[in-house]
C-alpha cells in the first residue's frame, strides 16, 4: 500500500536560479525505509519541508494516505498531517523532563492516557528510567532517542529524519542506526531520512534515492544503486569508482584492463566509459608488469591501493588490511567485473 506519493513536486526559491526541488516524483510503501542520498545542496531537506509541510511546493501534488496534503485544491498544515519530523539537532526543549519533551505533542490525550502513552514510549526506546531527567542530563545518543520518542508518541503515519546521525561519534552512529531501524520495524513506522553518508543509506533503508541539484537520478534497492547506477553521477557518487576508456568491437568492449562484455548492446566503433569498483581490480607484484603503485592508504579493515596503468590512467583496487606493497612497486593489474557498467564518453 502506498503511503507517500510525491508527483512531479518542484520547488523553487529564487526565481533566477534552479529550482531545489524539479519535478521530483516517487512513491514509498506502508512499513518501508527510503534513504535520500546527494550532496549539499542537492534537494534532500527541501523535500523533507515539502513532505512535512513547512514548504509549499509551486508545482505537482503531495499524497499521505490517499488524502491530498499539498496541490492545486489546496493545502493541508503541518500539524493536520500526521507526519512526525526528527530534526539534525534534536530540536529537544531543555526546560521540559525527557517524559515532558515526549508528551508535548499529546494534549488530544487525557492526562492519564497521555501518561501512559509517554510511559509505552519511553519503554520502547529504553527510556523509562530517564523520564524526570533534562535534555543537558543526556547522552547525544540518549538525546536522538527521546527526539525519537516524541515523533513517535502521536503514532504518525510517516516519520521523517533529516541528518539524525551527522552529530554522532562513528561507534555510536552505528549503534543508532541499528536501534532507529529496530524500533521503527518493530512499529510498523513509515520512515524517510535524509543523509550524504552512503554506508548510513545502504545500511538502514530498503531503498535509495539518490538526488542531484534537485532532480531524482535513481530510486532503487541499496545493492541495485550500488552494482547497476543508472547515471554516470549515481556511479561517481556512490562508492568510489574508477572509468577506463572503452571502444566496442564485434568480440566486446577492449580497455587498457582486458575485453569486457558488451552487455548494453552499444554499437561497434563507438566509444564508452567501463566502470570499475576497487573490489573489481586486483594485482600481482611483478618485475616486469606495466602498472605501478603510486599510493597506498591503510583503512583499517582494507588496504586502498592506487595503480598507475601504462597509459597514465589510475585505477584502485582494494586488498585485505594484511597486504603490504610499498609505493613504487610493479604490478600486473587485473579487472574481474561481475557487473559490467558503461556510460557515453
Amino acid at each position: 500500500m502506498e503511503l507517500l506519493t510525491l508527483d512531479r513536486v518542484t520547488k523553487r526559491y529564487d526565481p533566477d536560479q534552479p529550482p531545489a526541488v524539479d519535478a521530483l516524483t516517487l512513491t514509498v510503501e506502508q512499513g518501508e525505509i527510503l534513504a535520500l542520498l546527494g550532496p549539499s545542496g542537492c534537494g534532500k531537506t527541501t523535500t523533507l519541508r515539502l513532505i512535512a509541510g513547512f514548504e509549499v511546493p509551486d508545482s505537482g501534488r503531495v499524497v499521505i494516505r490517499g488524502a491530498t496534503m499539498a496541490g492545486p485544491e489546496g493545502w493541508i498544515p503541518p500539524e493536520a498531517r500526521g507526519v512526525g519530523i526528527i530534526f539534525q539537532d534534536y530540536a529537544l526543549f531543555p526546560h521540559l523532563t525527557v517524559a515532558e519533551n515526549v508528551g508535548f505533542g499529546l494534549h488530544h490525550f487525557g492526562r492519564s492516557a497521555r501518561q501512559e502513552r509517554t510511559r509505552q514510549i519511553l519503554a520502547l526506546v529504553g527510556l523509562e528510567s530517564f523520564a524526570l531527567r533534562y535534555p543537558h542530563e543526556l547522552s547525544g545518543g540518549q538525546q536522538q532517542r527521546v527526539a525519537l520518542a516524541r515523533a513517535l508518541a502521536p503514532a504518525p503515519a510517516l516519520i521523517l529524519l533529516d541528518e539524525p546521525f551527522s552529530n554522532l561519534d562513528a561507534d555510536l552512529r552505528a549503534q543508532m542506526r541499528e536501534e532507529v531501524e529496530r524500533i521503527l520495524r518493530n512499529t510498523g513506522t513509515t520512515g524517510i531520512f535524509v543523509t550524504h553518508d552512503q554506508e548510513e543509506a545502504f545500511t538502514l533503508a530498503d531503498r535509495v534515492g539518490v538526488l542531484n541539484e534537485g532532480r531524482l537520478e535513481q530510486l532503487d534497492a541499496p545493492e541495485t544503486i550500488y552494482h547497476h547506477p543508472a547515471t554516470l553521477f549515481v556511479a561517481e557518487f556512490v562508492g568510489a569508482a574508477d572509468f577506463l576508456p572503452g571502444l566496442v568491437t564485434p568480440y566486446g568492449i577492449v580497455t587498457e584492463l582486458g575485453v569486457f562484455a558488451n552487455t548494453e548492446a552499444w554499437k561497434i566503433g563507438e566509444k564508452v566509459k567501463v566502470m570499475l569498483r576497487p573490489d573489481d581490480v586486483t594485482f600481482v607484484p611483478s618485475s616486469v608488469g606495466d602498472g605501478m603503485i603510486i599510493r597506498r592508504d591503510f583503512r583499517g579493515p582494507e588496504t586502498l591501493y592506487c595503480i598507475r596503468l601504462p597509459s597514465g590512467q589510475r585505477v584502485h583496487s582494494s586488498q585485505a588490511s594484511s597486504s603490504l606493497y610499498p609505493n613504487g612497486t610493479r604490478v600486473r593489474a587485473e579487472a574481474h567485473l561481475i557487473h559490467v557498467v558503461t556510460f557515453p564518453v
